[in-house]
C-alpha cells in the first residue's frame, strides 16, 4: 500500500524528505494493526490515524506534478490499474484479520479518491465524468467504504492545499478530521483524552505532511518503490498468521 506514495515527488528528483513520508505512513499503518495482536494497547488506534492522510498526500501529490489536461498517459494507467488491483487482492487478508469490521479495506477509498484528485487537476470532460462518478460510488457506498465519502475527499482537498499552501492549509485538516469522525471506535466513545488524541492527530497530521513535503533533508532514506504495492496485503495476512499462532 505505501506504493501509493510511489509517485509523491513533484520533482524530477528523488527527494528524501518524501521517502520520509513514505515510510511515516507505513510505520503508522503497521503500529495501528498492531491492536489486533495486543488489544490493550489503544495508543495504537491514535498512532494509526496518520497512516490515511499520509497515503493521501501521496496521490495529491502524484497528481500535483502532473501537466494539467496529461491525463492520458501510461503512467496514470498504471497507477489506477495498480489500485484496483490491490483494492481486490487486499479484501481477504483484511478480512480475515479484522473479520468484524463492516467497511472494505482502505484501498477503494484511495483509488475513488486518485479519481476525484485528477478530476479538480485536469478539468476536463473525461476526468470530471470519472470525478463525479467516484463521488457517486463514494455516495451509495459510504456505509462500506473506510473513512466514508469525506475520506475520498481528502486527496482532493490535499491537492488544493499543494498548490495553494498559504490558504488552503485548513482544508485538509479539516476533511481528515470530519473523516474519522465516522469510525466506529469513535462514534461509540463518549468525550475523553483518547477521543481528543484522535481528533487532533487527525487534524495536526496532513499539516505535518505538507510541512515535510516542503523540506528539504541530507540524509538519503531507503525509497520505497513498486514493492510497496505488496506491503499491505502482505502484513495483513503475516498479523492474521501471528494472531492465530499466538
Amino acid at each position: 500500500m505505501a506504493a501509493v506514495l510511489q509517485h509523491l515527488s513533484v520533482q524530477p528528483a528523488r527527494s528524501s524528505s518524501l521517502d520520509l513520508i513514505k515510510w511515516l505512513a507505513m510505520l503508522t499503518m503497521l503500529m495501528d494493526h498492531l491492536r489486533y495482536l495486543w488489544s490493550d494497547a489503544e495508543w495504537l488506534f491514535v498512532v494509526g490515524r496518520m497512516a490515511f492522510p499520509l497515503f493521501c498526500l501521496g496521490i495529491a501529490a502524484n497528481v500535483a506534478r502532473s501537466r494539467p489536461g496529461d491525463l492520458y498517459n501510461d503512467g496514470n494507467l498504471r497507477y489506477l490499474g495498480w489500485l484496483m488491483a490491490f483494492a481486490v487482492v487486499s479484501e481477504l487478508p483484511y478480512r480475515l484479520l479484522s473479520p468484524m469490521s463492516s467497511t472494505l479495506n482502505v484501498m477503494p477509498t484511495l483509488m475513488l479518491g486518485l479519481l476525484v484528485a485528477w478530476g479538480m487537476h485536469h478539468r476536463d470532460r473525461m476526468s470530471g465524468s470519472m470525478a463525479v462518478a467516484a463521488l457517486l460510488i463514494a455516495g451509495v457506498l459510504h456505509s462500506r467504504l473506510m473513512y466514508g465519502a469525506i475520506g475520498v475527499l481528502l486527496p482532493a482537498a490535499l491537492l488544493v492545499a499543494i498548490s495553494r499552501y498559504h490558504r488552503w492549509w485548513l482544508l485538509p485538516a479539516t476533511v481528515a478530521v470530519l473523516a474519522n469522525t465516522r469510525n466506529r471506535w469513535l462514534a461509540e466513545s463518549s468525550l475523553s483524552l483518547e477521543t481528543v488524541a484522535i481528533l487532533l492527530t487527525a487534524f495536526a497530521t496532513p499539516l505535518l505532511g505538507l510541512w515535510l513535503f516542503r523540506q528539504a533533508w541530507a540524509p538519503r532514506i531507503w525509497a520505497v518503490r513498486r514493492w510497496g504495492y505488496f506491503f499491505y496485503p502482505s502484513h495483513l495476512a503475516a498479523l492474521h498468521l501471528v494472531w492465530i499462532a499466538l
